[in-house]
């Protein structure tokens, strides 16, 4: 079977060394890249009007759907535009015209071209080719630490243009003469009918760096606008995903048994590009399987929408990172949207069959490029009506980018507001826990924060001051917290070992208030016991007089067990939650000693507490008297050392007292 032609360098990145070099040596064909276009007019001068085709770049944010029209700017130095501009922001615009800074390929990256020129305060840029060729597509820079710190933060848009015609504009500079363009990608996009299809190849791997963080970012902020579009019949979303497949020599080795299913017929590179840890790549092409069949069994139940949900769920709580990425996580997130599991199973067959598997086959065949587009060679890639998209894989500019596809007038509104107001716990409670005995909800709907659409998320709610626990999704039960009135921290395994699924965990001061915090409590002939405790900020533990592990607490019979009334001459009494003692005859009974006493004293023993007391008074008495007399001396000679600095004395001797007692004066006003 005809695969995957030659990989750009952007796919050798993802796969294992040994499979590219077995790939380049056996089962390179011609490859098929297409450029995805936009034009340029050229409105003045007089002597250069024309149109030109431009390749858009695969950074920044092409304007699609719409045009600019700006002022050609070509710097007198810095021409490759490789270091930052002096003077802050010198292409900035001072009159009615953007500028549009012309550049020159060559020594650094386009990318970073298109950054210098955006921080120089352009509108536009346009790399002009140094050889005589065909267009070409911009590519952003391999991953690397200088190129993170720029390439996410690009939004203007930026064109690759012919070597000619980058010279002809420079000659019209060079003259002093005004170049104005127009940049317009209107018709970038077809727009064949009233629906637009749109297919993302994407990955559910998420340990393969900035890729993947870009690809589930857009997943997550686009899926609001995607699912509006799905269930009004305006657009066809269809995922897909990546897959290659392992030489006939070579199936038996380590290598391809590591990284593929179905004896060789379907591989993922490696996760950690190390065989011998973590997850393994047909981990990767399993988990792909399982996404694509959600799509076609959500489909046949028109529900195709909901497999936005299931991968933005199956991203948070099955990560690579927590080691949660499995079937059993998986098929919890398919029972909490209501998913059928057996069918999806059914629609992924057996991978360890030695047989081809429909699903993953056609996804091979689809990856090779026909008509219009080009070979699907890079993840992600998003195609709108048969075309690549370029640019940022961002929420605005991708939806702005489908609404282009659109025929002119018959636009969906969501297309004309980016504003996005939807509450997704109202259908299925979002697929988030709920205890419907106290409508207590862990489905959060966030609409937009900081211009970002997020949907709804999967929280263990605060009630009246109490924190639930948990994943969220499943049950309030399973996941580490902490607060922040002390540290606190709860293993998943010693909650899970003590509750059952679904019963409600609270903690923090007043969680009893809510569902008694998920402990047990009982009332019986008015009297009430619970197993949880304010003072506790978690956990559940019966009560003084009942034994239990918290969720059942049995009463103990204390004179049975011994534990109550071993005093001489005590009768013990059983009750619910305590018990009661009783003394023989005037006796009375105290608790903490276990003892029976008198219930009234001797007269000697009373004439002596009186002697005792009568002396202690006393004694504080005359205490109170000494000390006042003293207090009250001290304070006259204070006062009487202060007054001589203001007031001639008399007498030496009076002087004398004065002058002694000076520095004592100062010490204390120190």
């Amino acid at each position: 079977m005809a695969m995957i032609t030659c990989m750009t360098a952007s796919l050798k990145k993802l796969v294992s060394l040994f499979l590219v070099i077995t790939f380049i040596g056996k089962s390179c064909v011609s490859g098929h890249f297409v450029v995805e276009k936009s034009n340029i007019r050229v409105l003045s001068p007089l002597s250069l009007i024309s149109k030109h085709d431009s390749a858009i770049g695969n950074f920044g944010i092409p304007d699609y759907g719409g045009y600019l029209v700006g002022s050609v700017v070509y710097p007198d130095k810095g021409a490759y535009g490789c270091q930052a501009f002096d003077g802050g922001k010198p292409f900035k615009s001072k009159g009615s015209r953007p500028t549009v800074l012309l550049l020159d390929r060559g020594e650094c990256y386009f990318a970073l071209k298109a950054w210098n020129a955006q921080q120089a305060g352009a509108a536009a840029v346009l790399v002009a080719d140094n050889i005589d060729e065909t267009l070409i597509t911009m590519d952003s820079p391999e991953v690397s630490n200088d190129a993170d710190g720029y390439v996410e933060k690009i939004g203007i848009p930026s064109a690759f243009i012919e070597k000619s015609f980058g010279e002809s504009l420079k000659e019209a500079l060079r003259n002093k003469e005004d170049v104005v363009i127009k940049l317009d990608w209107r018709e970038s996009v077809p727009h064949p009918d009233q629906r637009v299809e749109y297919e993302l190849w994407t990955n559910s791997n998420d340990e393969c760096g900035a890729r993947c963080d870009e690809q589930m970012d857009f997943v997550k902020n686009f899926k609001g606008h995607a699912q509006i579009l799905e269930r009004g019949g305006y657009t066809l979303f269809t995922p897909h995903y990546i897959t290659w497949y392992c030489p006939q020599a070579f199936i038996l080795s380590s290598q391809c048994k590591s990284q593929c299913i179905n004896h060789g017929r379907y591989c993922a590179p490696d996760p950690e590009q190390d065989f011998g840890v973590g997850y393994q790549g047909k981990d990767v092409v399993f988990e792909n399987l399982r996404q694509l069949c959600v799509h076609r069994v959500a489909n046949e139940s028109g529900r195709s929408w909901v497999w936005w949900d299931y991968v933005t769920d199956f991203h948070f709580r099955c990560s690579m990172k927590n080691k949660r990425y499995s079937k059993e996580c998986a098929e919890d997130v398919l029972k909490s949207l209501d998913l059928p599991v057996e069918k999806i199973e059914k629609c992924m067959g057996d991978p360890e069959a030695d047989v081809e598997n429909e699903v993953l086959r056609i996804e091979q065949e689809l990856q090779v490029g026909r008509g219009s587009r080009g070979d699907v060679s890079i993840l992600p890639t998003l195609v709108i009506n048969n075309v690549q998209y370029r640019g940022k894989l961002e929420r605005t500019a991708v939806l702005k980018a489908i609404c282009s596809g659109f025929k002119e007038t018959t636009d969906p509104p969501v297309c004309l507001s980016s504003e996005l107001e939807t509450n997704e716990c109202l259908e299925r409670n979002g697929g988030c826990w709920q205890d419907r005995e106290s409508n207590t909800t862990a489905c959060k709907d966030l609409e937009f924060v900081q211009d970002t659409f997020r949907g709804r998320v999967c929280e263990c709610p605060v009630v009246n001051g109490v924190q639930f626990a948990g994943d969220g999704y499943v049950s309030c039960t399973g996941r580490l917290f902490s607060l922040a009135i002390r540290p606190l921290r709860l293993e998943v395994s010693s909650l899970s070992n003590n509750l059952s699924d679904g019963m409600i965990l609270s903690i923090g001061p007043g969680r009893c208030a809510v569902n008694n915090g998920g402990c047990w409590s009982e009332t019986r002939l008015g009297l009430s016991f619970s197993a949880c405790s304010n003072s506790l900020l978690s956990g559940c533990q019966c009560p003084q007089g009942f034994w239990g592990d918290g969720h059942t607490c049995e009463d103990i019979d204390e004179c049975t067990a011994r534990t109550a009334c071993q005093c001489d001459g005590c009768s013990c009494k059983n009750e619910w939650g305590g018990y009661e003692c009783k003394c023989k005859g005037n006796l009375i009974y105290i608790k903490e000693q276990d003892a029976c006493i008198e219930r009234s004293g001797s007269k000697f023993g009373w004439f002596l507490t009186l002697v005792i007391l009568a002396v202690v008074t006393g004694a504080g008495i005359a205490g109170y008297i000494f000390y006042k007399y003293r207090l009250r001396s001290y304070m006259d000679s204070e006062i009487m050392a202060i007054m001589s600095q203001y007031m001639p004395l008399d007498n030496n001797q009076n002087n004398e007292a004065s002058t002694e007692a000076q520095p004592l004066r100062h010490g204390a006003m120190v």
